[in-house]
């Protein structure tokens, strides 16, 4: 938990409601929070979810790791404390995406639990929707995978605390949805999200 620094300042309500936005958009917010194993296939799963929700007029807007570190997270490595940093920020970006009625989709490998707990604390305190999305894929076939090269780099010892080498990751105890991307289809992956979000009405 990150202590309040600042001073003097008090939360400011405006006149347009969460149910407002919601009707404006005929959708609700919610966030979906993708994790799992570097090449486990997150990024690819929310890319093509995204124009499935775009095909249903449906406003949708994807947050990934290695963006969000180009970006607002460009000062944060790879320690424990800058990955949960990493995590707290994106949590918090994501909640107001999520007030604004948009459909979030955060791709991050998010390997600690607590962090992963304490982004959906923050949603679930003011009644927003927080799906937790395991994209389960094991070590073997991920690092077989490896689209960007980092696994064999970690291996060689070129990249330090990398994700399932010599940095742990925690398997989530109650996803709301478990995707075992070594043998499902994208489409499979993308239709079973999506009829989840219909049968939450988020989609309408």
């Amino acid at each position: 938990m990150v202590n309040q620094k600042a001073t003097n300042v008090t939360w400011h309500d405006g006149e347009v409601s969460i149910d407002d936005r919601r009707t404006l958009l005929a959708q609700r917010g919610a966030t979906l929070w993708f994790t799992g194993l570097s090449g486990s296939g997150k990024s690819t799963i929310a890319v093509a979810l995204e124009r499935a929700l775009m095909n249903k007029k449906k406003l949708s807007y994807r947050l990934d790791g290695d963006n969000i570190r180009l970006g607002i997270n460009k000062n944060l490595g790879f320690s424990a404390a800058d990955r949960a940093e990493n995590i707290r920020r994106i949590g918090e970006i994501t909640k107001l995406f999520n007030e604004a009625g948009v459909i979030t989709l955060a791709s991050f490998i998010s390997p600690y639990r607590e962090d992963r707990d304490q982004v959906r604390r923050i949603h679930q305190e003011i009644g927003l929707t927080f799906l937790e999305i395991f994209v389960d894929c094991d070590l073997e076939s991920a690092e077989r995978r490896d689209p960007k090269g980092l696994y064999k780099k970690a291996r060689a010892g070129e990249i330090k605390n990398f994700t399932g080498i010599d940095d742990p990751y925690e398997v989530p105890n109650d996803a709301e949805i478990h995707l075992v991307s070594d043998k499902m289809s994208l489409s499979e992956e993308v239709n079973f999200i999506m009829d989840y979000l219909e049968d939450l009405n988020v989609l309408s």
